[in-house]
Order: C-alpha cells, then structure tokens, then sequence
C-alpha cells in the first residue's frame, strides 16, 4: 500500500487518521499566514481535492472470500504482506522527512514574524521621539531630551481716550499740538525658544508692530545661550541689556500698561534689545548680568528715542548712533521667607558711546542721542518731554555741542507681603562731550498693588524680574472661577533739565484695575493724570506746546500671550 508524497504531507499537518476507504477532501490555503485549513474562509485560496487511496480490497469482499482465499493463495498473501511491509517502513520515512520540511518552515515564518515585530517597534520608537506638550505655550521635546522647541507670541491690543487735552494752540504752520485718542496693536510678536544638547538654549522673536510712526517691525530677542551649570550661562546674540527692575520684566507681566517714565526714556526707548555678548548668575536669593552691546547703525532717527528703526544694518557711509555700551545689573532678595513674603533690592550701571559724524565742511551729518518721554499713554506716545539732538552744530563752531558718551545709574526695591506689593525705581543719566559736563536728567517712581482675590506676584529668579501669575481660579462663565483681580496706584517724576540741557520737566498720578480671567489672559484699564508739565525753554515746539498742560486719560489693554 503505497501513499501519494502529498497526501502524506496533508495527513502530517492535519494530523488525522483515516479509515481504510477511499475519501476526497477540500482543502484551503491562507495567502498571508500560508497555513492550510479544511474550510474556506476571509483570504483564503482552494487548492483543490485530495483523495486517499488504499490498495487493499474493500472489507466486505474479503469477509465474503476469506477461507477460499486462505487455502487458495496463502503463498500470495505472504508475498503481499512483504511488501506491503517494506512499503510502510518507505512511507514513515517520507512522512518524518516531510514533517521536518514543515517544523523547519515553521521556524522560518516564526523567525519573520519575530523580525517583523522588531521593525514595527522601531518604527514605534520613531515615532515617539517626538513629543507634543500644550500649556500655555506649543511645545516639542525629542524623547531622549536633548531637543525642546516652543513656540510663543503675545498680542496686545490697546486704546487711549484724552479725557482733559488742554495744550497750547498750534504755530501757523504746525498741525495740533493735542494727543490723539483711539487704538492700536501695541505688540504682536511671534517666537521660538527651547534647548538642544541640554546645555543650549536659544530664543528668536519677532515683534510685528513695534509702534507706529516710524517704528517698524523688527526682531527683539535673537540669541544663543550656553549654561555651564544651573547659576552661570553665557549668551550670543540680539538681547535686552540688564538694566533695571521693570525693564527686566517682559511686559506681559506688568502692572500698568506703560512702563514709568524714567525707564521708558533711559532704557527701553533708546533700543534697549542690543547685540553683543551678555553673561549671568543666579541663585534663588540674587542674580547679576553684565553684558556688553551695540545696537545696529543707522541713521540719526534710531537715535531718537521716540523712534527706533532697525536702522542701516550695511553699516557703511559713515552712519552713526549708539556705539558700544557696558551694562551691569546685580538683584537680590536678603529677607525671603518665602516666595509670597520677600524683599527685593538691586543696582544698575552703564557706560554707552555714541557716534556723531559730520560732513567734510563740518556740519553735522548724523547720529548723536536724544531722550524723550511721554506720560503714561501708549497710543499717542508723542514725546511731552524732549531734549532734541544733544549734538548739534557744525563741528569747528566753539558753540557747538557733541555727546560722546552718557552714564547711567539705577537703584531698585520691591516689597512682596501675601497680596500687596510695592515698588520704586530711581534712574540717572549724566551727559559727556563736547560742551557738556556731566549734566543728570533723572526720574523716579513708586506705586503699590493689591489682589483682591488673594494671589501673589510671581518671582523670576534668573531675571530677577516679576514672572507670570496664576490665578487661584481661573475664570468660568458658568462657574464659580472669577480669575485674579489686582487694583494699583503709582507716582511718576522725570527731569530733563539741567545745565545747557532743556528736556522739560513732568509729574503724574496714576490708578489701575487688572483683570487677570487666566494665566495667559489680562484686560488692564488705567487712569493717567498729569500733575505738572514745565516745557518752557524745550527747543521743540510742540513738546514747548504742552506747558502747563493739562492732561487726563484713560487706557486700556487687551493682552494674550502663549
């Protein structure tokens, strides 16, 4: 009894026994697994019948013939059962070879399937090297750490209404001299910052209205950082020099909607984002950076402080400003009983050339410095307060005047106690050059705050800075959050007269309610009243205009920021 080799490879794989009549079975084959099954189904292909055969007599004929047969052929029947025997050792070897074929196929489609699924792990891992973070900001961390990517903007819209704008009448030929009322985008900059090798850090922001007249958009911070530990870093690049308290702060964190006086004039409005080379250090209980900086050259406008273009970046035909500035700025907080009850205190100092350049017949071409301030308003910002170019003549008059360098000086305090707060800032600036001897313009400010909802002002510690505030609850419509809400009140002084210097003199008052609905969100509103206005001798008529002025308004600001 022979078998055929394919039948026995069926009868390996289904493992059955069959009985010794012929047979005929369907059979199936999966396209993807390759195994084979007795029933068609989902991928499935048929393969066709199979039959087995058995070469023995059917069971009944040989009951019927059995003794005629015994006598008859019992020599044959011995024969048969020989070869019958030899024929069955012949097939359990082909059945054991074929089962064999099959074990070892067997491994193979194991040993597939087990490479199959260390690739689609890997492509797993791919996949998860990458990771997204939301809060408030975009945020992207490779997995292993050693790269993070945030992307941030703010957007601050704001509206200044003049309540009282009693100035004098124009000259024949000047348009009017009042501060207008209406809107404005502020600021509205979009930024990447995060990390790589865990060492690094960058920043690049670009602030789409920067103001209006002739301030145009331009980049902000630009830099690359290098920490060697937590404390110490080293920065490259385009950044705010440290220079004072509320200049350190970003001004998504502050408690009016503009900056007092003295800051705006001495530090914010003559560029305060310069490029060069800056190093920090801080602790949880003091800080200190120094840096040393140029902004890019242009013409004399970006001198100007009442406006800042990005000027001539070609820096060539001998366009002059600002030239190179050394800046220091040392904070600490010597009572910290924690971070809701402490007292802050710090110091400021700077040495900033300047350039002036001339013609060859001696009159002046460019460059030079000028300061300016305006009281407290951020959509008209005209400059109430002017000193006009400090440089000014043809260069061989013995009249003539030429700034070549300035100093400025700063001291800080800050008073957090639950939620009251209280700051004050003094700032000095003293004027060198050709026929000026040191003369000081200087200002300072004071207010206080309160949370009516209970928060505390949050502390930056590398900055030395206010950092952002999270409400204890924030706001729901439906709810029982009604967000953070902070009241203030400030003082503010600028003098810009002294020696042959006439910039004006000012003083005013001023009242806030902020309504913080979520950490990211602020609607400030201000009222600004001037107290005093002294323009009188000011060589620009319309900030000689607003003498004995009498101002008040109202401002407000729309800020979000992620």
């Amino acid at each position: 009894m022979r078998l055929s080799r394919l039948t026995l490879a069926i009868a390996a794989v289904l493992g059955s026994s069959v009985s010794a009549a012929a047979f005929a079975i369907d059979l199936y084959v999966d396209t993807k697994t390759e195994q084979i099954y007795a029933k068609p189904g989902p991928g499935r292909v048929h393969m066709g019948s199979f039959v087995k055969e058995d070469a023995a007599k059917p069971a009944g004929n040989r009951t019927d013939r059995a003794g005629d047969e015994a006598v008859a052929k019992t020599g044959d029947t011995t024969a048969d059962s020989a070869a019958d025997g030899a024929a069955g050792k012949t097939d359990a070897a082909e059945v054991m070879a074929l089962r064999k074929d099959i074990e070892l196929k067997a491994k193979m489609r194991e040993a597939r399937l087990i490479s199959d699924m260390a690739s689609l792990e890997q492509r797993v891992k791919e996949t998860e090297k990458t990771k997204l973070k939301y809060g408030p900001g975009l945020h992207f961390e490779s997995k292993d750490g050693n790269f993070t990517a945030a992307i941030d903007g703010r957007l601050q819209v704001d509206s200044q209404y003049n309540i009282i704008n009693d100035v004098q009448p124009p000259a024949a030929e000047d348009r009017p001299y009042e501060l207008n009322s209406g809107a404005t985008i502020r600021r509205a900059r979009l930024g990447v910052e995060g990390t790589f090798y865990k060492k690094w850090d960058y920043k690049f922001e670009y602030d789409f209205s920067r103001g209006n007249g002739a301030v145009t958009s331009g980049i902000t911070d630009a830099f690359i950082r290098y920490n060697f530990d937590n404390p110490l870093s080293v920065k490259v690049g385009s950044f705010k020099e440290p220079f004072s308290l509320e200049e350190a702060t970003s001004n998504r964190f502050y408690t009016f909607v503009e900056r007092n006086m003295a800051v705006n004039t001495f530090v914010d409005n003559p560029n305060v984002y310069k490029t060069g080379v800056g190093v920090n250090y801080a602790v949880p209980r003091w800080q200190t950076g120094i840096a040393f900086q140029t902004e890019p050259v242009g013409s004399w406008s970006s001198a100007a402080t009442s406006i800042n273009p990005n000027g001539n970046n070609s820096r060539n035909n001998g366009s002059g400003d600002i030239s190179w500035a050394s800046t220091g700025r040392i904070s600490g907080r010597p009572w910290l009983e924690s971070e809701t009850k402490f007292l802050h205190i710090g110091a400021s100092a700077s040495h900033t050339r300047v350039n002036t350049q001339y013609f060859g017949n001696g009159n002046f071409a460019n460059g030079g410095m000028s300061f300016g301030a305006f009281p407290a308003v951020n959509v008209d910002r005209t400059n109430v307060l002017n000193t006009s170019n400090l440089s000014i003549g043809n260069k061989n008059d013995p009249d003539s005047r030429r700034v070549e360098s300035y100093n400025r000086w700063g001291a800080e305090t800050a008073l957090v106690y639950g939620p009251f707060s209280a700051q004050a800032e003094y700032l000095q600036t003293d004027i060198y050059g050709h026929g000026y001897s040191g003369e000081s313009l200087f200002g300072y400010y004071g207010y206080v705050s309160y949370f009516l909802t209970g928060e505390s002002r949050t502390y930056h510690v590398k900055n030395g800075a206010w950092n952002r505030l999270k409400p204890h609850q924030a706001f729901q419509l439906n709810g029982p959050g009604w967000g953070a809400w902070e009241i203030a009140t400030g003082y503010d002084y600028l003098n810009m007269n002294d020696g042959v210097i006439r910039g004006g003199e000012a003083d005013l008052v001023k009242f806030g309610l902020n309504w913080y609905p979520h950490s990211n969100m602020r609607v400030m509103t201000n009222y600004v009243h001037v107290l005093d206005v002294n323009t009188a001798g000011v060589a620009d008529r319309r900030s000689a205009a607003f003498n004995n002025a009498n101002l008040d308004a109202w401002v407000t600001r729309f800020a979000v920021e992620f």
